[in-house]
């Protein structure tokens, strides 16, 4: 959507001294200068994305300071994916805003495409969700954290997917972005934390109006609706409707505001499946697997019963690299019944997983009074800080295992991993009981209600336990 904003500042709706709004109207300001940086980011990300895939794959001796193919790697799944899920949680989508590579393509190609309207079955909410499950098991089959080939196949393809929607659809937006990219649902989640915002003022809004203000045009590439925005979920944070009818400001929130005050206005059953079953339950299984002793024990047994029975097809039979890995110089080879039991233990976990955490939510919900789904959802994300900070340990120890192979030890990773689990499962009990006395005055059906939801809690750190230190 196109909007009209305000030409010029308005002082007496927002006072001058606020650092948070002057900031806010520099991004907005310097758009010019976002889209440099914009167009650097894409240039660095196209080079480390493709260049890999033309160099011999790393041998042993190869450290990450040596080797192109290392840099890149480490670049990927050692820095970037870890500290866009942390910038997320505290400063919103700001990466997604001023520098996603797929978000500045989509958008220049978007402005010069055939503008056409998005159609309705894209703006199905269950597209995040899905995405972000298939591309994660996909991810796993084709070993995407170790090889440059699948990296370019999942990335690239997700960039080329951004360019050819943004090609057809929209006029200088964003419509990827909003609806299909596998991991807006998870960045949506976690902006609900940021302490930064841009805040609505409806008085202010309404003032403007009346007072016959004229606004020049911004354009919101994410197709967020201005007026009627209360969270950061869906704001990008690039800055451009700073001021916007002297009503729209960035501004400090508590980190509990969204999650608490407005994520429960709309009942949104598919973040409470990206939550339960897909950060808390699949992205487990994702970590887990390779290490896990589960896992060698069934495809143990599985192997023994298949030669019993002279079916030996299976634990001989290979695919194409861009199906499961298959790197024989590298003795890295997945057989049919490797990528059979990857993606049943993934999916086992996901689904164990994600039913103990949707019973103790019920019995929560339930504790509360009688049975509402908008209480049943309110609850769920409330699960948010721990299962963001359970994705974004599990990321950091590919960057730990990736300096472990280049000889570089950080000595404080252990109890780094124990604080933020012990922490994100407080602040998850914290947001809970916040919640709960929405929906109730009696303390002890509020205490009821955290038991169930900590009992669900201590299922995902049993399975981050499990990986970190068991295992």
């Amino acid at each position: 959507m196109t909007i009209r904003a305000a030409p010029q500042r308005h002082a007496q709706f927002v006072p001058a001294h606020d650092i948070w709004q002057r900031l806010g109207d520099w991004l907005r300001d310097h758009q010019g200068s976002i889209r440099t940086v914009q167009w650097i980011v894409v240039l660095f990300y196209v080079v480390l994305l493709i260049v890999p895939v033309f160099l011999p794959l790393p041998d042993h001796t190869a450290y990450l300071w040596t080797n192109f193919t290392r840099f890149a790697q480490f670049v990927f799944w050692g820095v970037w994916w870890p500290l866009v899920l942390l910038s997320t949680a505290l400063v919103g989508r700001m990466w997604c805003g001023i520098l996603c590579p797929e978000g500045a393509i989509t958008e220049f190609v978007s402005g010069r495409g055939r503008g056409r309207a998005t159609p309705r079955w894209m703006t199905w909410p269950g597209w995040p969700t899905i995405a972000f499950a298939c591309t994660t098991l996909y991810g796993q089959m084709t070993s995407i954290y170790q090889y440059p080939r699948p990296t370019l196949l999942i990335l690239g393809g997700s960039t080329l997917a951004a360019a050819v929607i943004g090609y057809l659809y929209g006029r200088n937006k964003r419509v990827w972005c909003r609806y299909l990219c596998p991991v807006s649902g998870v960045f949506g989640l976690l902006a609900k934390l940021a302490p930064l915002h841009f805040r609505v003022d409806p008085p202010l809004w309404q003032q403007s109006q009346l007072s016959g203000i004229k606004p020049g045009a911004v354009n919101c590439a994410p197709l967020v609706p201005f007026r009627t925005m209360r969270g950061a979920t869906d704001c990008h944070m690039c800055g451009r409707c700073s001021d916007f009818r002297g009503a729209i400001r960035l501004a400090r929130r508590s980190p509990n505001h969204e999650i608490v005050h407005v994520a429960g206005s709309v009942a949104k059953p598919w973040e409470t499946m990206l939550i339960v079953f897909g950060l808390m339950g699949l992205a487990v299984g994702a970590f887990q697997w390779s290490v896990s002793p589960w896992f060698v024990a069934a495809k143990l047994w599985l192997a023994e019963r298949l030669v019993e029975s002279g079916v030996t097809w299976p634990l001989e039979a290979t695919a194409p690299w861009w199906l499961l890995t298959n790197y024989p110089q590298r003795s890295d080879v997945m057989t049919l019944l490797d990528g059979v039991l990857l993606v049943a233990y993934m999916l086992t976990i996901a689904l164990a997983c994600g039913a103990l955490t949707v019973s103790m939510l019920a019995f929560a919900t339930r504790s509360l009074g009688s049975w509402q789904p908008a209480r049943f959802h309110h609850l769920a994300q409330a699960l948010i800080p721990l299962a963001g900070a359970g994705v974004f340990l599990g990321l950091f120890s590919l960057t730990i295992s990736q300096l472990h192979s280049d000889g570089i030890e950080l000595p404080f990773v252990i109890p780094l991993r124990a604080t933020m689990l012990v922490l994100a499962t407080f602040w998850s009990g914290m947001l809970c009981w916040q919640v709960t006395g929405l929906y109730s005055w009696q303390p002890g059906r509020r205490v009821l209600a955290v038991f169930f939801v900590g009992l669900a809690m201590i299922v995902t750190d049993a399975g981050w336990l499990l990986l970190f230190w068991i295992w």
